[in-house]
């Protein structure tokens, strides 16, 4: 599958040590693909935050999710679907925190949804298998999930040792 396109690079030295410098972009990529979990903020109906972890795949310059139809995360995307996700170290000297902001949108074509099963299934292991049914993915023991891909707007980088930031937004 595809990297994503260069986007424009900021970096802000109000947040950063004097000796740190902006965090390259094909870092921060490596880093998306790399992770094993993410963290997904959606937003309810009534405007409070929604916050869950779950696995993803980073592909075609999106970072990809899915949940069952009846999830609150899915309920919460038919009425916004503004996202953030967020994944990196709980560590405070050390990794690279990221936030990815964007849209998420249902991803429903089937050759795309089979090269995704396959990225989870690389990615996760035979634990994560997924066939694809009509726009969806099927888990013969879970039922079917909604996948989704979230396009960044913009991806916040947090380094540390040196802390930086860094920011990343896409036209």
């Amino acid at each position: 599958m595809s990297t994503s396109p260069m986007p424009h690079t900021q970096f802000d030295e109000r947040y950063s040590d004097k000796d740190a410098a902006a965090v390259p972009w094909p870092t921060a990529v490596s880093r998306l693909t790399e992770a094993e979990l993410y963290w997904l903020t959606t937003v309810r109906p009534d405007a409070r935050p929604h916050v869950t972890p779950l696995i993803g795949v980073w592909a075609d310059g999106a970072l990809h999710f899915c949940t069952g139809p009846h999830e609150r995360k899915a309920e919460n995307l038919r009425g916004n679907p503004n996202v953030a996700l967020t994944t990196g170290s709980n560590s405070l000297h050390t990794g690279l925190d990221l936030v990815v902001e964007g849209e998420a949108t249902r991803v429903t074509d089937s050759g795309r949804l089979r090269a995704l099963a396959t990225a989870w299934e690389t990615k996760y292991g035979a634990e994560w298998h997924f066939d694809v049914g009509d726009g969806v993915f099927v888990n013969p023991e879970a039922g079917e999930a909604l996948v989704f891909a979230v396009s960044p707007h913009t991806v916040f980088g947090f380094g540390k040792a040196p802390y930086s930031q860094t920011r990343w937004r896409f036209a």
